[in-house]
């Protein structure tokens, strides 16, 4: 039981899972939720992620096992396909259950964003609209979690927006390590059509645009903090794009230029975050 539960928990990509939902609870507590409102939130989003990420390892299971991906919990024998299947039929109809324990407005948003990524995963991944769905589930989220407070007005159309960029960003982000797996299998979504080069320029303009959403959106002239951020969105991937040709011209691996990507999503995450506390 113990083993299948650990397979259980591998197979749905816990590390965003607990990203995700730890960014819905602070920022659940920046615009104002009382205790339980945050506890709705975030368990919310955690059977929406729980959900996304179970149904991913399953659909792609076949796929892992052809490019010998047996760091999948399925490809290693982990967890079976059936008790992944079981588990998916339960995470998506409890995240519509909590979500409804706000209000229907914001449950409407919930569901808008679990939809998004369950058409990710099928059919949408292997399609030049691959980024469409990471887009509206991440835009989603803070509308979710602004509607789900009562008496709340309508979420700024910044911080949505700056929410859409930033998943758009992630995308491509996210993809670029498994490139070279995905064309073995005959995934063509955006970002292998715009190859790993396109993909990188991709993510760190998305993101800047991001972190440019997140400074100027809010009321009021942009702090130096701000400003500093959108520097640093700016310069960083430029820095580790040329130091991943230095690395590739010295026969090294080229992975400045992803973990610049990430530093920068980060610094998005941080400023979307900071954001609950102006709306």
């Amino acid at each position: 039981m113990s083993s299948t539960v650990l397979g259980l928990v591998r197979a749905s990509h816990p590390e965003p899972v607990a990203a995700v939902t730890a960014v819905a609870g602070l920022l659940a507590w920046g615009v104002g939720h009382r205790p339980a409102g945050i506890a709705a939130v975030a368990l919310t989003v955690l059977a929406s992620q729980l959900a996304v990420g179970w149904s991913n390892d399953l659909i792609d299971a076949d796929r892992d096992a052809t490019v010998g991906r047996t760091d999948k919990p399925v490809v290693a024998g982990a967890v079976r396909r059936r008790t992944l299947g079981l588990a998916v039929r339960v995470a998506v109809p409890a995240t519509l259950l909590l979500a409804l324990t706000t209000n229907r407005t914001a449950a409407l948003c919930a569901t808008v964003g679990l939809g998004a990524g369950l058409l990710y995963n099928w059919p949408l991944k292997a399609t030049p609209l691959s980024v469409l769905p990471y887009a509206v589930s991440f835009g989603a989220l803070p509308a979710f979690v602004v509607l789900a407070l009562p008496g709340a007005p309508p979420p700024p159309y910044w911080l949505v927006g700056a929410a859409a960029l930033l998943g758009a960003g992630a995308h491509f982000a996210n993809v670029l390590p498994d490139l070279a797996d995905d064309a073995r299998t005959g995934v063509r979504g955006l970002p292998h059509r715009l190859g790993p080069a396109g993909s990188r320029a991709a993510a760190a303009g998305l993101l800047l645009a991001a972190t440019v959403a997140l400074v100027v959106g809010p009321p009021g002239p942009p702090s130096w903090a701000g400003l500093s951020a959108v520097a640093a969105a700016i310069l960083v991937p430029v820095l580790g794009w040329y130091a991943s040709r230095a690395a590739a011209r010295g026969g090294g691996r080229p992975v400045a230029a992803f973990r610049a990507v990430m530093v920068v999503a980060l610094i998005d995450v941080v400023l979307l975050v900071a954001s609950g506390r102006v709306i």
